[in-house]
């Protein structure tokens, strides 16, 4: 009796604890999750779960100027799928998005005609927030990302 009560609490432990996916298979396997992060140069892993944060629109080593908005959500979309593909996922595992956008007014419907070229199926939860404006002056947007991985 007293090992079943060991293991609900280890999967309460792993559902409090934002594991639920992977951390319920291994709690029930007897060892408790535990949100371990791992990173190699890109983005972070915790079970399952790929994070990645601050994909700028422009970087001036890969090109001098800083371009209009489509370019910027073009580059910053082809980061994070290099990123993502590297770390052995893809942008159909990209289940959330969010975007920090500078002057929304003006540069949302530009950016969502080339984000929608990147997620043309099955589009991941989104949100987006405006900004007035990146450490790197230039720079109109900011894209952060959470993809599954096995």
């Amino acid at each position: 009796m007293k090992q079943r009560g060991n293991k609900r609490r280890a999967m309460l432990r792993a559902i409090l604890a934002g594991g639920a996916g992977a951390g319920l298979l291994q709690a029930q396997a007897g060892s408790a999750w535990s949100p371990k992060k791992q990173s190699a140069r890109g983005p972070i892993r915790s079970g399952h779960l790929l994070f990645l944060s601050g994909i700028g629109g422009w970087y001036p080593e890969r090109r001098p100027k800083a371009g209009d908005i489509r370019e910027q959500t073009a580059d910053a979309l082809t980061i994070m799928k290099t990123s993502l593909e590297k770390a052995g996922s893809s942008m159909e595992n990209v289940l959330k998005v969010q975007v920090a956008l500078v002057d929304p007014e003006k540069n949302w419907e530009p950016m969502n005609e080339v984000y929608n070229t990147f997620f043309v199926k099955d589009r991941p939860a989104r949100s987006y927030f405006g900004s007035t404006g990146f450490r790197r002056p230039g720079q109109l947007l900011q894209i952060d990302c959470i993809a599954y991985v096995d």
